[in-house]
């Protein structure tokens, strides 16, 4: 049994691939994962024939999940290519399919999560090899040249992910290729002299797919870790942008405040919340800044209740200076010229202007003076239309 290989992708993400590009990898996919899914199917009947079935049946599960999801995403791609009627918005979309996570798919949770159309092809090109390697399908002879050239392309596959370790991890990885490279070397120079090289070429497989693998998840790992601190960040800007905002509105409420208690006879009692008590934004505590944010937003909800209350109590007080403006032009719409009335009013101008406003006080004159406005007008005028306390020229 030979194992087949998974085609080179074009393009890259956020660029839209070529057609005649897209339409042979397409063409490639399908191939390959007909052959694959033919392959698994043998390699499944030799697991449940092994002595080793209980050991090997996690990693064909594996390779079986991790096959239903790459055609899942295949089908989702013939989908956009439409029979090769796509523009350039297709093109791009294409190119998110093939080069972006398989996250979206049905399986992503178990094989392939994480993982682009590419890498997911490679991991089951080396979980493959793995499994034959183990169950010691391929016969001495006239494989062992097929099995050299696949070990050759894993190594190619290999440079190109270790070229993509960062700075802190490159040298261990490159140190454990370089080992693997001359390990090949041994066993491709032992077959050219004609040895048998059957027993050496199961572990250095099976080695170079596990390399192959831990590579795959150590970059999926590293994107996740910083995605994670990204999102971090931008929760850390929420959270520092929210407190400045809410220092800045603690202390017009402040203002606010005074002005209320000096105008108002009867102020709510509220206290305006102190955001600086919270402390400084946790940077390094991704849940601790969650926290951090759900106080913020508790502050915010309390100086809501705090604003409104005092904005009612200082609305009130020039509700009643209104009033009095309103009894004045009722009683000048009226022609009402009384005595009384004008010292009524007076006084109200009074405590309109008293700090702090009686509010009670003033309410309950204003209503009186509305009464007597209405009991004026309504009652039988004196000649010239004067209430009693009017002036009258003789």
């Amino acid at each position: 049994m030979s194992g087949v290989s998974a085609p080179q992708a074009p393009g890259r993400l956020g660029e839209a691939i070529d057609v005649p590009a897209l339409r042979s990898y397409l063409i490639e996919v399908d191939k390959w994962l007909e052959a694959r899914r033919a392959e698994l199917e043998a390699l499944d009947l030799a697991v449940q024939d092994s002595d080793q079935a209980d050991d090997l049946t996690r990693d064909m599960a594996l390779g079986l999940q991790l096959w239903q999801s790459i055609q899942t995403r295949y089908r989702r791609c013939l989908q956009v290519w439409d029979r090769g009627r796509v523009g350039v918005k297709e093109r791009e979309q294409l190119s998110s399919l093939v080069w972006g996570r398989l996250d979206d798919d049905a399986w992503s949770q178990t094989a392939s999560s994480g993982l682009s159309l590419p890498e997911a092809c490679r991991m089951s090109d080396a979980l493959t090899g793995q499994l034959r390697s183990r169950l010691q399908l391929d016969p001495a002879g006239t494989e062992a040249v097929g099995r050299l050239r696949d070990l050759r392309a894993s190594m190619e596959r290999l440079r190109d992910q270790v070229a993509l370790e960062p700075a802190q991890s490159a040298a261990s990885a490159q140190a454990r290729l370089a080992q693997l490279e001359q390990r090949l070397a041994s066993v491709s120079e032992k077959a050219g002299r004609g040895g048998d090289v059957g027993g050496l070429l199961g572990p250095l497989e099976a080695d170079a797919a596990t390399f192959e693998r831990d590579l795959i998840v150590g970059g999926v790992q590293r994107r996740a870790n910083a995605q994670a601190q990204r999102q971090t960040a931008e929760r850390v800007e929420v959270a520092q942008r929210l407190r400045a905002d809410l220092i800045a509105r603690g202390q017009q409420l402040d203002e606010m405040v005074d002005q209320v208690t000096a105008t108002v006879g009867n102020p709510p009692k509220y206290a305006v919340p102190d955001v600086t008590a919270l402390g400084p934004v946790p940077v390094g505590d991704p849940a601790g800044l969650e926290a951090y944010i759900v106080r913020l937003q508790k502050v915010a909800q309390a100086m809501d209740v705090v604003a409104h209350a005092y904005s009612d109590a200082l609305r009130a007080s020039q509700v009643l200076a209104n009033e009095l403006i309103m009894l004045r032009s009722e009683a000048e719409r009226q022609q009402i010229a009384d005595q009384n009335l004008t010292a009524l009013l007076q006084v109200a101008d009074d405590l309109v202007r008293t700090t702090p406003q009686p509010s009670e006080t003033l309410s309950a004159l204003l209503d009186t003076c509305r009464r007597y406005i209405d009991w004026l007008a309504s009652r039988p005028q004196a000649s010239g239309g004067r209430g009693p306390g009017a002036t009258v020229e003789e």
